[in-house]
């Protein structure tokens, strides 16, 4: 009997997420699977039974799966559609334990910390459905990378990862050989070649369909080609499900608070592979604070594509609705879509997670600079365990570069609220991307970068030269039209000039008292400790007894990874400090000690050390 598919769109509430999920459906008629797949295959109506059929992926998109797809597999298998299980469809429900059946998977990482937290989820997926992790590549039955898609250097990477796994699809265990899946960015932007490109790739999966992984892997061994799901959902958070650490040892964790942009740069390829901006509640991620502190953890970084742009829409949350944080950083600020009403801001989310345990440093990235009010700036200033180090990407300095960019502010914007954020938080410390050779870029403009950065002294800043990335306005609509050496040029120019500034503010920060979080052992002196401290400036220190103002008692104790120290800086880079370890503490006893008001001063004399 043939069974023709149906493809159905339904939302599933879990806890207080919803997820866009597919539904196969097979509706029997009286035409043979058999009699169309061939008259397909024949203009003339003739059976070929002996002519082949190129396999094709099967690609799960907005756009929808192709009927061909399934009628094809079916032809090949000379079987009814009705014989084919529903699982073998990418439902995104909670798979069975039974999927895996102990089966091992390895997993590699590129690109920003959003990645990271991602692969987090995709592990508690995958423990979920029976697999079960391995740190080694050889005893893996399935291989993901999760990959990033921002600029091109990021794409070449995985390609050049993909071309070295194929020596284990060709080589001798090739019956053996690993399923391998490219999930992320990448996935969602590149599907097709990756599926069809020396058919290395057995599974794709975009950032919004990582529930449906193990479904996307039965499915591939079951019908022996390459499938994708690249859905991008309108209100995917995983707020239901409970991250897995990469590493359980580590001081430090990520939580994701919401996906996507709306901001729609012309350079930047986010809202295509990432979608539409959508928040978690609240109180999803007040829950995963007190788990994390509950391990231990000593520092959350809150994540978001537009991390201050949260805005929780959940009904508690849009009866609630205060207006705190709603306004834009000042009147020289604007967005290319319609801000919508209600809701809980970025500065409320903030304030509940800062006060869940005050010995936590909060930090957040990636923000934009458009959503920093005055009420998130004075509550940054105001709370001692949310880091004063923020992150504002300029990309130009250039009021007629940041127009053609689309980032819907001026150079004199911008600077009004650094003045803002460097008179309402003392010693703050602050970092910045920029982009050297986007589309028509004159020397001019170049040099307005080259000032602005003169004039801010940031303490760190990503630079690279523009690569263009296909679907962004800049790829309609402009010409990539700067000489790869020119942007190579002033690439390395405003690195120069970074350093500088950055070597020079850093020279003035020598002899003050530092809280450092110990976070590992310095990579090229194993004898000694590496932290960071509140602005996140990395600090080297040796590994010495300190006293203990916690026990209280006058005795010296060993620093453990996870100890907050008082340190004193001894020298600097422009990138590193080098520090001496005064006494054990913790973040709440430290900022009574030297906190705003407190008679002491973060100035160590010599006499004192």
């Amino acid at each position: 009997m043939l069974a023709s598919w149906r493809i159905a769109s339904r939302t599933r509430t879990v806890g207080q997420a919803s997820a866009l999920s597919l539904r196969v459906r097979l509706r029997p008629t009286l035409v043979s699977l058999r009699a169309l797949a061939t008259t397909a295959e024949t203009p003339t109506g003739e059976a070929s039974a002996t002519r082949s059929v190129d396999r094709k992926p099967i690609v799960f998109g907005n756009r929808g799966p192709s009927l061909q797809d399934f009628l094809l597999d079916a032809q090949l298998k000379k079987k009814a559609v009705d014989a084919v299980a529903a699982e073998s469809v990418p439902y995104l429900e909670q798979p069975s334990p039974a999927i895996g059946a102990g089966s091992k998977y390895y997993v590699e990482v590129y690109g920003c910390q959003m990645n990271f937290n991602d692969t987090e989820v995709l592990v508690s997926v995958m423990d979920t459905a029976g697999y079960v992790r391995t740190h080694t590549l050889e005893e893996a039955n399935v291989i993901f990378l999760v990959t990033c898609s921002i600029r091109d250097n990021a794409e070449k990477k995985i390609w050049q990862r993909l071309s070295s796994l194929k020596r284990l699809k060709t080589g001798k265990h090739r019956d053996r050989a690993p399923l391998v899946g490219v999930l992320g960015c990448m996935a969602e932007r590149l599907k097709g070649q990756l599926l069809e490109k020396d058919k290395i790739v057995d599974v794709v999966c975009g950032p919004d369909a990582y529930r449906s992984v193990p479904h996307l892997l039965s499915m591939t061994q079951e019908e022996k080609r390459g499938v994708a799901n690249v859905m991008l959902s309108a209100d995917e958070t995983y707020a239901d499900i409970m991250p897995v650490r990469l590493d359980p040892n580590s001081v430090s964790a990520y939580i994701s608070i919401m996906r996507g942009c709306n901001n729609m740069c012309a350079f930047c390829v986010v809202p295509f592979t990432r979608g539409n901006e959508r928040s978690r509640p609240i109180d999803s991620i007040i829950a995963e604070v007190r788990a994390l502190s509950e391990q231990g953890v000593k520092e959350i970084t809150l994540l978001g594509q537009n991390v201050n742009s949260y805005r929780d829409t959940s009904p508690a949350a849009l009866e609630m609705t205060s207006g705190i944080g709603d306004a834009l950083s000042n009147s020289g600020f604007r967005t290319i879509y319609r801000r919508k009403e209600g809701g809980l801001r970025f500065a409320e989310l903030l304030d509940k997670v800062s006060m869940v345990d005050p010995n936590i440093r909060i930090r957040f990235t990636s923000p934009h600079p458009k959503d920093f009010p005055l009420d998130l700036v004075q509550l940054i200033a105001e709370r001692p365990n949310v880091c004063a180090n923020l992150h504002l990407p300029a990309q130009s300095g250039s009021t007629d570069m940041l127009a053609r960019m689309r980032r819907g502010y001026s150079r004199e914007a911008y600077l009004e609220l650094i003045d803002t954020i460097k008179k309402t938080i003392p010693n703050v410390s602050l970092s910045s991307d920029f982009i050297t050779g986007f589309c028509d870029e004159t020397e001019a403009e170049h040099q307005d970068t080259v000032s602005l950065m003169e004039q801010v002294q940031y303490d760190m800043a990503y630079m690279f030269a523009y690569s263009m990335r296909e679907k962004t306005h800049a790829h309609r609509r402009m010409q990539d039209n700067v000489p790869e050496a020119v942007k190579l040029r002033r690439l390395s120019e405003i690195i120069d000039v970074f350093q500088r500034g950055a070597r020079a503010k850093n020279a003035a920060r020598v002899g003050q008292r530092e809280l450092v979080l110990i976070d590992g052992v310095s990579k090229r002196d194993p004898s000694r400790l590496r932290g960071r401290t509140d602005g996140n400036h990395k600090v080297i220190l040796e590994n010495a007894a300190v006293l203990d103002k916690l026990s209280g008692a006058d005795t010296k104790v060993p620093m453990r990874i996870g100890d907050y120290v008082e340190v004193v800086t001894t020298s600097a880079t422009s990138s590193t400090f080098q520090g001496t370890p005064l006494a054990r503490t913790d973040l709440a006893t430290y900022y009574r000690e030297y906190g705003p008001g407190s008679a002491n001063t973060h100035t160590v004399s010599p006499t004192t050390m």
